[in-house]
């Protein structure tokens, strides 16, 4: 019997091919001859009960100039993939929070769901990591710039972000004696309206923020230190920075060690943890990226490990 995988992810011609992951695991799906249906977030659907989506058989190609071809789409029940495979890019709001209800009726119907819808809208990628505060450097949530103020005053260099974002936006470096500390607080709060989050500046940012590739609670041996370009203090590839492959050191694997009994309890098979330093930053699980970079640098083929522990969890 063939393994039907569904994918649910941001419109596949708006990709790059060359350095998305989610297409990474389409092409270790195919490669395993399980069929491939790709799906939109608004082609989901629930009618009498019954969660459903119109859904498009594809077939991909490793090629950064034509990399995909659609079949005849057709509307079928999501409880009749076997495997879902949840990698819509964040915000995380409102529509996405209700695609997670959508595919939570697949997942009861037996349908394995990567990663447990729940868990998607249980783990905020920012907050979650205060469940680890020896693994943290200093940090504050709060909507009160007050309390921003004073956060910056007794570290005297943080870095403040948003608590919904991706890819380096809206993050700001504020230092005592920045004038500019009144106007970014007020405008991230809202004006003490919007929870937002601080955390004492880590220097080591300059040998790379790590990505840490966490699969079924296990680690990839290999992060990518994502580096900031000059003048810079955010390492996102997506700000400039520049992707280095590294072998894990010890700390990193205290910390997965930590961290990896929690998110085996929850169901997130695929995560990303971030790392500067010393310091546990960020817990991804919406879609994290950068397995091609370590495919490629590191003679790696993660979404293909990330395929066994799906076949072993269905039975395949």
């Amino acid at each position: 019997m063939t393994i039907r995988v569904g994918v649910v992810m941001d419109p596949i011609e708006s990709i790059k091919p060359y350095k998305d992951t989610s297409f990474a695991m389409m092409l270790a799906a195919q490669k395993r001859g399980w069929a491939l249906e790709y799906i939109l977030p608004g082609d989901c659907y629930l009618r009498d009960g019954v969660a459903s989506a119109r859904m498009t058989p594809v077939t991909v190609t490793d090629n950064n100039d034509d990399w995909f071809e659609l079949g005849e789409a057709r509307d079928d029940a999501l409880s009749a993939l076997d495997v879902i495979l949840m990698r819509v890019d964040p915000p995380f709001n409102m529509d996405y929070i209700y695609t997670t209800y959508l595919l939570e009726y697949a997942e009861k119907a037996g349908t394995l769901v990567v990663n447990r819808p729940a868990s998607l809208r249980d783990v905020n990628e920012k907050l979650f990591a205060g469940y680890f505060p020896d693994c943290c450097t200093p940090t504050l949530v709060s909507a009160s710039a007050q309390r921003h103020r004073d956060f910056l005053a007794e570290h005297g260099d943080i870095i403040v972000k948003p608590l919904d974002g991706m890819g380096g936006a809206s993050i700001f470096r504020l230092r005592k004696d920045d004038p500019n500390i009144s106007v970014v607080l007020e405008t991230m709060t809202q004006f003490d309206t919007v929870q937002i989050m601080s955390q004492t500046y880590i220097p080591e940012i300059s040998e790379g923020d790590k990505r840490v590739l966490v699969i079924d609670g296990e680690p990839v041996p290999f992060a990518l230190a994502r580096i900031p370009a000059e003048g810079e203090s955010r390492g996102n590839l997506a700000a400039g920075g520049r992707g280095v492959p590294v072998p894990l050191n010890e700390r990193d694997r205290e910390i997965v060690a930590r961290v990896a009994p929690v998110l085996r309890e929850k169901g997130l098979l695929f995560v990303g943890l971030d790392i500067i330093g010393d310091y546990l930053t960020e817990i991804n699980v919406t879609s994290p990226t950068c397995t091609r970079e370590l495919d490629a640098g590191c003679n790696l083929d993660i979404s293909g490990d990330l395929m066994n522990v799906i076949a072993r969890k269905i039975g395949a």
